[in-house]
């Protein structure tokens, strides 16, 4: 049975036979400016063209999305900054057209979770919380819903930056390639918190239980090299990306170096926000926010020391976050500010990027997920 998309053309919806380099792309969005929750796209790898389904996972604010390893589930982090605690949805997911069926929501235990990630297992799901700096697990039912919170871990300290570091703040959550630990980047405290959750879901220090960035420089999302050698975190205070080696019995980080994010004649205001490896591990780019911009690098494989290709305009403001497609044909921006989405073409030979089209209007865009690839 051939796979269907539905068309938006001139307001109406029409079926249209989805080709054989289509994809599935979730798009995150808040609760602003008329957004409807979680976006579903589809996207044609052939000529690097987004059309909207029509399909909404409509809750509030899920600004980060995540799916577990068959794409059958979506989890989204409910930032909802209105009620003291925020939530995580999960979403069972049609495999043809992607529509979203809401299954299950369950409390994060703090305030503002702003990033999700889904265990390799597929029986836990881990939550950052910014506003009150916790890291949550919550396990996932037979059916892949969220139940209620295995684990709340509260992280403590201060940062040297009054405005933004005067607390913990849990930025992110991420598996490493061994899915044994999960590692949480606290810009508040200028530390990566490592864990190992248990069979229950408890969240046990890990030994080293810690790696530190330099002060000041707030760490906020985090990448693991193909090649299990490095990992790579992106600082959004200072604007810089800090190389490690990774060491994959420990779990210990170790610092190779750090790089600026920006040109060395920038004399404005930027934040970073989101960092992604492509899947042959020779490439790393991230985001800059006022200025604007992709920061791309070429990785040394032998090293893990990165070396500046390209700065790239997003073509709108804000690029909150962006994502790869599995090919690594592609990079998909979602300009916060300006709601829209913008398509980039990568040179698998230098890794850099080119617009290509128009921008697609989104609402309050802020998170980019492809579908995983079907064998």
């Amino acid at each position: 049975m051939a796979l269907w998309s539905l068309w938006l053309v001139a307001g109406m919806t029409v079926a249209q036979p989805a080709g054989k380099d289509s994809m599935l792309v979730y798009i995150g969005t808040y609760s602003q400016r008329g957004s409807e929750g979680v976006y579903v796209y589809r996207f044609d790898a052939g000529n690097g063209t987004l059309t909207d389904t029509g399909y909404r996972g409509k809750v509030a604010s899920p600004s980060f999305v995540a799916t577990n390893a068959d794409g059958t589930r979506l989890y989204a982090a409910n930032e909802d900054w209105s009620k003291p605690q925020g939530s995580v949805s999960a979403f069972a997911v049609d495999p043809a057209t992607g529509a979203l069926t809401l299954l299950s929501q369950a409390s994060a235990k703090g305030s503002g979770p702003c990033h999700v990630a889904v265990a390799p297992s597929g029986r836990l799901v881990v939550a950052a919380n910014y506003g009150s700096g916790s890291v949550v697990s919550l396990p996932l039912g037979s059916n892949g819903e969220v139940l209620e919170a295995a684990d709340l871990v509260q992280h403590e300290g201060k940062g040297p930056n009054p405005k933004r570091q005067e607390k913990v703040h849990a930025h992110s959550a991420t598996f490493d390639p061994t899915g044994g630990r999960v590692y949480v980047c606290d810009l508040g405290i200028d530390k990566i918190m490592i864990y190992r959750p248990d069979e229950q879901g408890k969240l046990v220090p890990n030994a080293p239980a810690f790696a530190a960035v330099h002060p000041g420089a707030g760490p906020r999302h985090m990448a693991f090299a193909p090649n299990g050698r490095f990992a790579y975190v992106i600082n959004e205070l200072d604007s810089t990306i800090t190389c490690f080696a990774y060491d994959a019995v420990t779990g210990a980080l170790t610092e190779v170096e750090h790089v600026p994010t920006l040109p060395a004649d920038w004399q404005g205001s930027s934040t970073c926000a989101d960092i992604h490896l492509d899947p042959s591990g020779k490439f790393l780019y991230g985001s800059n926010r006022g200025h604007d911009s992709i920061a791309v690098y070429a990785v040394a494989q032998d090293t893990g020391r990165l070396t500046l290709v390209q700065h790239q305009s997003t073509g709108g403001r804000t690029p909150r976050n962006f994502a790869l497609d599995p090919s690594a044909r592609w990079l998909i921006a979602a300009n916060q500010d300006t709601d829209d989405l913008v398509v980039f073409s990568v040179d698998a030979a230098t890794g850099k990027l080119t617009q290509q089209g128009q921008p697609v209007k989104v609402p309050a865009p802020v998170c980019v997920r492809f579908a995983p690839v079907k064998p």
